[in-house]
């Protein structure tokens, strides 16, 4: 399963910088304020959202446990695909469910509409913070002191997949750098292959590279957001990439075709820099190579380091309107925390847990035959403690990575360079920020 990715703010509170300017929207110390967290009086039943496969057989789990709080779930396309826009249609008409899976990324967006609920105010939700991986509560809290507008579900730390196989077979050593992964690809180059395909549309990938280099994308405090796409180390990203481009050392197939699955069945492409999730996506993807692939750290920028970027992950969220902040938070806070429920989730859809024990469950503790037996998951937990937890998004995601994409895909078949469509996704961002009259520092 593919996620997006968002990283918490610093500084004042998101929410009221986002909903000073928005028609429509609440107050800052409106939307601030934490939701009544008291229990109903009798029974309840909850309605959720989710495109989580496998999701029904888990809330049953639930139900059949908590016969005074029931949910009712219903499942529908991932978020951008239809399921966030018809959250949206149904806060402004006032029936929204109770609890909605939303993807980190996605979370400024809803707050512009000020259409979740903050459950900071519920004493079980301020108690569960220590158990979950410390960035990615800032993902929901959103830098807003008291503030959490969802509860982490999965998270995407990243990692090198590699085919180990070929890698041994033609004496290349496994890249641990940057400056190392060029090397190894100039001699898969040489070989036929290429070291790796380059995503025209995963702007959420390369802003894993970015995390993972240190930069920063979205910055915000009381005069407003600044946008900086390009700032150094984003220019370092893409130069970087760009020089790869330019001496056919990738390949740039469209990212998720046939076409792609077949570089990668075909063993054309040697290497995948992706999330967790990545590795249920090469075992489908690329049956034919199995017990070829092995995981290992993501190359570093200087030898040494130990730093990882992360591609994914999303939250169960309370809607805005919920009369039921109680008893959502209660169910929120079991599917993402007990053992059964995130035994379930890994197992029926991959789920890779945000809290620091759902990191050693023991369906994560085995070794996987397609990646030869490795136990790639202790590669993962190990990238998760490294992400770095001060990587900032903004309000308007979905354009964003539209427009950087467009600007890829041009500079994939000659027309311009990343850095240009870095800058000129820069440019479109401003402008659809300042059209929601968010303000914005130049």
């Amino acid at each position: 399963m593919k996620h997006r990715i968002l990283a918490a703010t610093s500084g004042v509170a998101l929410s009221a910088l986002l909903l000073a300017g928005c028609a429509g929207g609440g107050s800052g110390d409106d939307a601030a304020s934490a939701a009544d967290c008291a229990p109903a009086d009798g029974p309840v039943t909850l309605e959720f959202t989710s495109w989580i496969p496998g999701i029904e057989k888990v809330v049953e789990m639930w139900n059949s446990e908590n016969p005074d709080i029931q949910v009712k779930v219903q499942t529908g396309p991932n978020g951008n695909s239809g399921t966030y826009q018809n959250f949206f249609n149904q806060i402004a008409a006032g029936n929204a469910p109770d609890l909605g899976q939303i993807e980190y990324d996605a979370l400024p967006n809803f707050l512009v509409q000020d259409g979740l609920e903050n459950i900071g105010g519920c004493s079980d939700v301020v108690a569960a913070k220590d158990q979950f991986v410390g960035w990615a509560w800032n993902q929901v809290a959103l830098g807003e002191d008291g503030a959490v507008y969802g509860i982490p579900q999965d998270i995407g730390p990243m990692a090198l997949f590699y085919r180990k196989d070929l890698f041994e077979k033609n004496g290349i050593a496994i890249p641990t750098t940057w400056d190392e992964y060029i090397e190894a690809a100039k001699k898969i180059r040489a070989l036929g292959g290429y070291i790796t395909n380059f995503s025209q549309s995963d702007i959420n990938q390369f802003a894993g590279f970015v995390w993972q280099a240190g930069g920063q994308w979205f910055g915000n405090d009381a005069d407003g957001w600044t946008v900086s796409l390009t700032d150094p180390a984003c220019e370092k990203v893409a130069e970087y990439w760009q020089s790869l481009i330019d001496q056919d050392l990738v390949s740039t197939y469209p990212a998720w075709t046939d076409e792609w699955n077949n570089a990668y069945n075909s063993s054309q492409v040697w290497t995948w820099n992706s999330a967790v999730w990545g590795a249920n996506s090469i075992s489908s993807g690329a049956p034919d190579t199995a017990g070829g692939w092995a995981v290992s750290d993501l190359p570093q920028w200087a030898a040494g380091e130990k730093v990882a970027g992360n591609w994914g992950g999303s939250s169960i969220a309370v809607l805005k309107g919920s009369e039921h902040p109680y008893e959502a938070t209660k169910f929120a806070l079991w599917l993402n925390t007990s053992e059964e429920a995130l035994t379930a989730l890994n197992q029926e859809a991959n789920i890779y847990p945000a809290t620091t024990e759902g990191l050693k469950l023991p369906s994560l503790a085995q070794g996987v035959e397609f990646y030869g037996g490795q136990k790639i998951y202790d590669v993962f937990a190990k990238a998760a403690t490294e992400v770095t937890p001060d990587f900032v998004w903004g309000p308007t995601m979905t354009k964003t990575y539209a427009d950087v994409s467009d600007g890829f895909k041009a500079a994939v078949s000659g027309n311009g360079t990343l850095v240009d469509a870095l800058q000129k996704g820069q440019d479109a961002t401003i402008g659809a920020l300042e059209s929601q009259s968010i303000p914005v520092k130049k």
